[in-house]
């Protein structure tokens, strides 16, 4: 017996109905980024590993799903390499495309290959999926859809304001609670320089946005692991755990930062982002959070996170500042900011919630029962003109049984049957059928059209 098939983990099969709702999260989303000026572009799935490597520090290049060269990929590869079985060595000969970890280093790819093309600022949005070689586990995939949007061109912090309402409105329309988590990437530069350990920011915001997942004491051993001192160490703490409003928190850490003119900055910065935001009737919360570290290298000013309230589940929107980003590609002095939907856990809260509208979940609106060849002819007379009018409507294919039929309309939950006989074609008219109340009716074409229209 032939084994059974299966699909890698970390990625999903998606049903005629998880697809009515995945398309939901895409429409709404879309729809919000072109109230705000965005155009759509894409890219293709799989990029260099020079585009890719070194961009999402070491641990995210270790999470890069890597391509094998077509051809004969091993004939230049000596039995010695084999033998020394050094993984990293071997697929930097073997591989020379990876599978997409995000969407921005590709952005930032496509910007620095077509800049002479683009009106800055340029503000684009791009709904694709990417890859990365992650523990598969609830709300964590392998294989996930991105929804991004980004502006280049612009230093102005009006972008980060717009961004905010973007996600704000994004989540009012699905009716999720949410918070909305901002901080800078500077602030945190200020925070390692003020403990005494300005070289070791990379590894303090690493371990720190980890603290939702580990706790406290998590964080402070992978800090003792990767050599912050006692003294830095003990400095920290208060920081990482300090409370009250936001305007109390920038307060405070403000005297804390007062010495570091980069601190100092991205306090400045984050304070003109949030009086602003007082003024823009932002839905759901925003609240400051200097734990906030977004572990990816290339962010340089605000970074934002999107926590859902009422459902246990990781980050589902993030993004930030990134002033660096296309330099690193060959064009530099190129500032942008952007943030990512994840549409996969959004998906996941939507259903935990059950908050999809019913007309998202809508099929076929109306089927024709299949008796024969005159009453088929007369259905696709029917048919043209509903579609035309734009409802959704369809033939059974087969001269089969009524009941193998009106199974058929129950199981795609179809809301309308039409019956079509030697009464009906003389009449020139259709029995249609209520599939929920049972109720028949006899209309013309035209009176079905205006009955779903309506």
């Amino acid at each position: 017996m032939a084994q059974k098939p299966s699909i890698p983990k970390g990625t999903r099969d998606f049903s005629p109905v998880e697809m009515a709702k995945r398309n939901y999260i895409f429409d709404t989303i879309r729809e919000v980024y072109a109230l705000y000026g965005y155009q759509q572009i894409e890219t293709p799935a799989m990029e260099t590993l020079q585009t890719l490597m070194g961009k999402y520090g070491e641990e995210g290049d270790k999470l890069l799903f890597k391509v094998l060269n077509s051809g004969d990929c091993m004939c230049k590869i000596s039995d010695e390499e084999l033998l020394a079985r050094n993984s990293t060595h071997l697929a930097a000969r073997l591989c020379e495309k990876g599978l997409r970890y995000d969407l921005t280093i590709p952005f930032a790819r496509y910007v620095v290959m077509h800049r002479e093309e683009l009106l800055m600022p340029f503000k684009r949005y791009q709904i694709q999926p990417v890859w990365r070689a992650d523990r598969p586990q609830r709300g964590r995939y392998r294989e996930f859809y991105q929804c991004d949007a980004d502006v280049v061109g612009s230093d102005s912090l009006l972008n980060e304001v717009e961004l905010i309402q973007i996600m704000d409105t994004v989540f009012t329309r699905f009716g999720i609670r949410v918070q909305i988590k901002i901080n800078n990437r500077k602030i945190l530069t200020g925070i390692a320089e003020a403990i005494g350990a300005g070289d070791k920011i990379v590894e303090i915001t690493v371990a720190i946005d980890k603290l939702d997942k580990i706790g406290i004491e998590g964080v402070n051993k992978e800090l003792e692991a990767c050599g912050l001192g006692a003294e830095a160490m003990e400095k920290l703490q208060p920081i990482i755990s300090l409370s009250g409003t936001n305007e109390e928190k920038l307060d405070i850490i403000a005297q804390v930062l007062k010495d570091s003119e980069s601190g100092m900055k991205g306090i400045e910065e984050t304070r003109f982002i949030l009086d602003t935001l007082e003024n823009c009737q932002i839905n759901n919360e925003l609240q400051l959070d200097l734990t906030l570290a977004r572990g990816l290298n290339y962010y340089t000013g605000a970074i934002f996170e999107v926590k859902a309230l009422d459902v246990q589940i990781g980050s589902i929107t993030g993004g930030g500042r990134y002033d660096n980003l296309t330099g690193i590609l060959g064009l530099p002095g190129l500032s942008g900011v952007g943030i990512s939907f994840g549409a996969d856990r959004i998906f996941d809260v939507l259903n935990q919630l059950d908050l999809y509208p019913e007309n998202a979940l809508e099929g076929t609106q109306v089927l024709f029962i299949n008796f024969g060849e005159q009453e088929t002819a007369f259905a696709l007379k029917s048919l043209a003109e509903l579609r035309k009018a734009g409802i959704r409507a369809e033939i059974y294919p087969d001269v089969v049984k009524l009941k193998k039929q009106m199974n058929y309309a129950n199981g795609k939950q179809i809301p309308f049957v039409a019956f079509i006989g030697e009464q009906e074609i003389k009449d020139n008219t259709l029995t249609v059928k209520n599939m929920a109340t049972g109720e028949q009716s006899v209309m013309t074409t035209k009176d079905l059209i205006d009955f779903l229209q309506s």
